[in-house]
């Protein structure tokens, strides 16, 4: 009976150290990924922007929102020491 109650007192986080870090990467990843997303619209509504279609909205957002995506998968995964 006293195992019990010392496994029931004993508080443990979810998560480790390292996982903790690993999640707040992901995030900063995410974050910094939809910041690239965002903006370049043009004032002038009869006006088009080409802006819309370059590298850093097309092809480097889009990849690092997937990056921090799989960084958050492994750190919730990822087993703590």
């Amino acid at each position: 009976m006293a195992n019990t109650k010392d496994l029931e007192n004993k508080k443990e986080f979810v998560f480790g150290r390292e996982n903790y870090k690993y999640l707040i990467l992901g995030l900063i990843l995410l974050m910094v990924g939809f910041l690239l997303m965002a903006g370049g619209g043009s004032d002038d509504p009869d006006v088009f922007s080409y802006s819309l279609f370059n590298f850093q909205r097309l092809v480097l957002s889009p990849l690092l929102i997937i990056a921090g995506f799989v960084v958050e998968f492994f750190a919730i995964m990822k087993r703590p020491k």
